[in-house]
């Protein structure tokens, strides 16, 4: 039991990083043309999912943040998957508009954080990344 508890405490969800590269390139199998691809899909899944947020009733909000948590555990944005998941158990409990908006501003804050860090990781060449959803540079660059 203390084994599961150390993994529990000490495991990839735990990590400071904006993405888990070790998890990253376990589910890349260490190509890089092939993490290039998952990121910049993660990116743009992101962007997409946020926006189809604002008008989403609360069910589809909390199958919005399921979608996301997903891809996000897959690519090792632990923050994503976090802030995903309390959107998805607030959207999918008893409906409260401010705790759903709450959990909404908790996740596009996360979706900026971690677009930015693959715009840095891969260059310029995606310049989408660091975009909030209203299609305004998230930061002064």
């Amino acid at each position: 039991m203390a084994a599961l508890s150390l993994l529990v405490e000490h495991g990839p969800e735990r990590t400071d990083s904006v993405i888990d590269n070790d998890h990253l390139g376990r589910m890349t199998l260490g190509d890089r043309d092939l993490e290039r691809e998952v990121l910049e899909i993660f990116a743009r899944q992101t962007t997409l999912s946020l926006n189809r947020l604002v008008a989403a009733e609360p069910a589809r909000a909390a199958a919005i943040a399921h979608t996301l948590k997903g891809s996000a555990r897959g690519v090792g944005a632990w923050r994503v998957a976090r802030a995903a998941e309390r959107l998805e158990q607030t959207a999918a409990g008893k409906f409260d508009e401010k705790a759903i908006a709450g959990a909404i501003a908790q996740l596009d804050a996360a979706s900026i954080e971690v677009r930015e860090a693959i715009g840095t990781r891969l260059g310029d060449r995606f310049e989408e990344i660091g975009t909030n959803t209203h299609g305004q540079r998230s930061r002064d660059h």
